[in-house]
């Protein structure tokens, strides 16, 4: 009965680690480098009334740099959005800016105590994800103007990566315009449990809305073993993205770890087939 008790203790404490693991990617941020080797600096953008923080990572030289807008998720708990600062997205930002590209992290409203919650979409029976996803794009849109105030920023090549909520919200921001294009990874809105999102078909509708809006090429990367939007939903909303006009491929990642939801967190096993993208539409040369 003892070993029973301590073999259930120690997959309790496994389960654990792997829910806080999960969570800081979907955040944006591992908690295990803490330094940084580039320079960073704060850009305050203004959207809806509300100041919110950019996290600049500046690359060596003079520029005009491209610009790459990294877009963190939403958690499943909203007493978890206050875990967000210098440290989202530490370990791509700087893998991209250490290759000479400015990256910025905008913190977007409602999180880490900016202003209200801006990405709401409703309740679970009829779900406003277009929406959602337009809200995230108005808090994208504020840091892109923000940075590109910087007599160092390219204009004409800026993309937008994001992850969960993020990667949704910049699918949204890119049917505005102005972006070279998108690597979504995981995108969506909606999941309130393992492969439990109400509300699909809605979320499929929203995808065919962006597709039809959306005329930059875009890369779209969900791994196999998704918790949050698992293969058969992530096909179904790339296949509605681009029936309705969108122009996004498709990458099925392998699992990773418990939850590839996670995935982004993988940067050396993505990076290369990103970077290939990002040559093919002219903004890494």
């Amino acid at each position: 009965m003892m070993a029973r008790r301590v073999h259930w203790r120690a997959a309790l404490a496994k389960s654990r680690y792997a829910a806080v693991l999960a969570l800081f990617v979907l955040l944006g941020f591992l908690p295990a480098r803490t330094c940084f080797a580039v320079d960073i600096s704060i850009i305050k953008a203004t959207v809806g009334g509300v100041d919110i923080n950019v996290f600049f990572y500046q690359p060596d030289g003079a520029g005009p740099f491209p610009l790459l807008i990294l877009s963190h998720g939403s958690p499943r708990a909203p007493e978890d959005r206050v875990h967000f600062g210098p440290q989202t997205f530490h370990v791509q930002a700087e893998a991209y800016a250490d290759g000479g590209v400015a990256v910025a992290v905008p913190i977007r409203r409602g999180y880490a105590g900016q202003g209200q919650y801006a990405e709401g979409f409703g309740d679970n029976i009829n779900p406003d994800f277009y929406d959602a996803g337009l809200a995230t794009a108005d808090d994208i849109d504020a840091a892109i103007a923000a940075v590109l105030k910087r007599p160092d920023i390219d204009p004409s090549r800026v993309v937008l990566m994001g992850v969960s909520a993020g990667g949704w919200g910049s699918i949204a921001a890119a049917t505005r315009g102005g972006v070279l294009g998108v690597v979504n990874f995981a995108g969506g809105r909606g999941s309130v449990g393992p492969n439990d999102v109400p509300g699909a078909a809605t979320l499929v509708q929203a995808a065919a809305r962006y597709g039809a809006a959306s005329h930059v090429p875009e890369l779209w990367i969900y791994s196999q073993n998704d918790q949050f939007f698992g293969p058969p939903l992530a096909h179904q909303l790339f296949d509605a993205f681009n029936g309705a006009g969108g122009k996004a491929a498709f990458i099925a990642a392998p699992p990773y770890r418990n939850d590839g939801h996670t995935y982004i967190a993988a940067i050396n096993d993505w990076k290369p087939e990103v970077d290939q993208f990002l040559r093919k539409i002219g903004f890494l040369k």
